[in-house]
């Protein structure tokens, strides 16, 4: 009888010990306290994309801000796309400014008064993006050194540049050429998304 009751309690205490060692060590407080913190964390991590994707863009700044050159499309027609070099998305709205490059010193620019066409709207750059606009000028006529239907003798520089995002780019014509013109208006179109 003794011998049984012996069994019993050495069968309860390992019975005892196997649920133990089946339950593991118990956990820390710290432990304990760890899966509400990886939640807390996933959560603001989850704000803080959401508040970076609903944060306004920035408007294009001239540093970020490139172009090759003018592209001629018709007579006294150029097209002029920039890109945005990067480092980060931007909002370019509006019409350029205009001005026909100094030689040898911006502060020789002389600067055409922009006619603005068509409704400017916020275009959306992101790195790689690119906008355009159109530049029409009254053109030379004539053959030469040509001439002005007004009279007046035409205007030539071998680049213009481009007020843009608070800077300027300066750009030849794609040919190789020069701009000349007659006057001292160019039309200009808002700046519309384009492909790359």
């Amino acid at each position: 009888m003794k011998r049984t009751k012996g069994m019993l309690a050495a069968g309860a205490l390992a019975c005892g010990l196997g649920l133990v060692l089946a339950a593991g060590p118990a956990a820390t407080p710290q432990e304990a306290h760890r899966p509400q913190k990886t939640q807390e964390l996933r959560a603001l991590g989850e704000l803080r994309e959401t508040s970076e994707r609903r944060a306004p863009v920035a408007p294009c700044a001239s540093e970020q801000l490139i172009a090759n050159s003018a592209r001629w499309i018709g007579s006294g027609q150029v097209r002029i796309t920039v890109i945005n070099d990067g480092p980060r998305a931007c909002v370019l709205k509006g019409y350029p400014t205009v001005a026909l490059a100094g030689q040898g010193s911006p502060d020789r620019n002389k600067l055409l008064r922009v006619i603005r066409q068509g409704q400017a709207a916020a275009v959306q750059l992101p790195v790689g993006g690119r906008a355009s606009t159109r530049l029409t000028f009254t053109p030379v006529l004539g053959e030469a050194d040509g001439y002005c239907a007004s009279g007046a003798e035409p205007t030539v520089a071998p680049s213009l540049v481009l007020g843009v995002g608070g800077g300027g780019l300066q750009l030849a014509p794609d040919d190789g050429g020069q701009f000349a013109l007659c006057g001292t208006t160019v039309h200009a179109t808002a700046f519309r998304g384009s492909g790359s």
